[in-house]
């Protein structure tokens, strides 16, 4: 069964890196088996999207030219033979392409990997679904896969107010542990609002924060969504023995000393994996699950930025990330 399509889509190339997006119209993709088309509905827009058009993210592995955009919300239009889970109508969203050669979600139509969705929480509209894929997955995958946090736990996110970090507080209130973030002093009231106590990084040392709210004992899970120095800080600010960092950025080059004379543990987060790999996919429908769960239960709600966006003003929407004016996630309005 299917909700019949057009016979074309609308969709932005980028030809080459650093170079404007082209609108073009090119066959409307049809279901391999596995596979679920999906009329877009909109394009959430990370900041990795802004690196690999920079020409910025090998580590993406996303040849050019090529359509962008790695989250999406939207609505089944059909299914390709062999999936079940999904029928025409049904409003799903995902972290589904815009990498490793998988069509992105700046155009009309996608067909995705149906293991790669869920169904879209109730409580939010498109543009907040299509906010959350990739950051909730990389805060799940480090919060509960990783350092499995609890109630009990004293929990410290680097980066409270962007997309990770602003989902992560929010997943580790949720699952009951009490939640600390790093921010500077204009995000203070934003990580406060999101249920976290906040900490000025501009003008507070580990040492002081840690004596302040761990007694100097340290927190039991750290969460890095920054990098780079935030990711030293966070191997002098975990609890011993029992400590577990884990991080998104861990790319550069750092000492272990700090963390190992503490006898913590580290883990590194990868979300790219099961679509650059083609491993494990089920498990990010699985997470997207628990995101649509908490949606509902009025416990996760992604910050959006005011300013909105069509496929036609989407470099305008590149632009607003790599600014750093955004205040919250940037989306591109895919549906007329």
């Amino acid at each position: 069964m299917s909700i019949m399509p057009s016979a074309t889509m609308r969709a932005l190339l980028l030809p080459a890196p650093d170079s404007p997006f082209a609108m073009h119209h090119l066959p409307t993709p049809v279901p391999a088996p596995g596979e679920v088309l999906v009329r877009i509905h909109a394009s959430g827009v990370n900041p990795l999207d802004t690196k690999i058009r920079a020409g910025a993210a090998a580590h993406a592995r996303h040849a050019l030219p090529a359509v962008l955009g790695m989250d999406l919300a939207g609505t089944v239009q059909a299914v390709g033979p062999g999936v079940t889970d999904f029928q025409p109508g049904d409003a799903v969203y995902g972290f589904t392409g815009g990498i490793g050669g998988h069509q992105g979600s700046l155009a009309d139509y996608a067909a995705v990997d149906a293991r790669l969705l869920a169904p879209k929480p109730a409580a939010l509209s498109m543009r907040e679904a299509a906010a959350l894929p990739l950051v909730f997955i990389t805060a799940w995958e480090g919060l509960v896969d990783r350092a499995q946090v609890r109630p009990g736990h004293k929990v410290l996110v680097h980066g409270g107010a962007g997309g990770v970090g602003h989902v992560a507080i929010q997943l580790a209130r949720a699952r009951g542990a009490t939640v600390w973030a790093t921010g500077n002093a204009a995000q203070a009231d934003t990580i406060r609002a999101l249920g976290a106590t906040p900490i000025d990084h501009e003008a507070t040392d580990v040492d002081t924060y840690l004596a302040e709210h761990t007694a100097g004992q340290g927190f039991d899970v750290v969460c890095d969504t920054v990098g780079g120095a935030a990711l030293d800080a966070s191997f002098r600010a975990v609890r011993r023995y029992t400590g577990h960092v884990v991080s998104s950025l861990g790319w550069g080059t750092h000492a272990l000393a700090p963390l190992s004379f503490r006898g913590a543990s580290y883990s590194g987060v990868f979300t790219l994996l099961p679509l650059l790999t083609g491993e494990h996919r089920a498990h990010h429908g699985e997470i997207l699950r628990e995101a649509t769960a908490l949606a509902d239960a009025g416990l996760l709600k992604p910050r959006m930025d005011p300013l909105r966006f069509t496929l036609e003003s989407a470099e305008q929407a590149h632009a607003r990330v790599t600014s750093g004016q955004a205040q919250g996630k940037v989306v591109v309005d895919v549906l007329p």
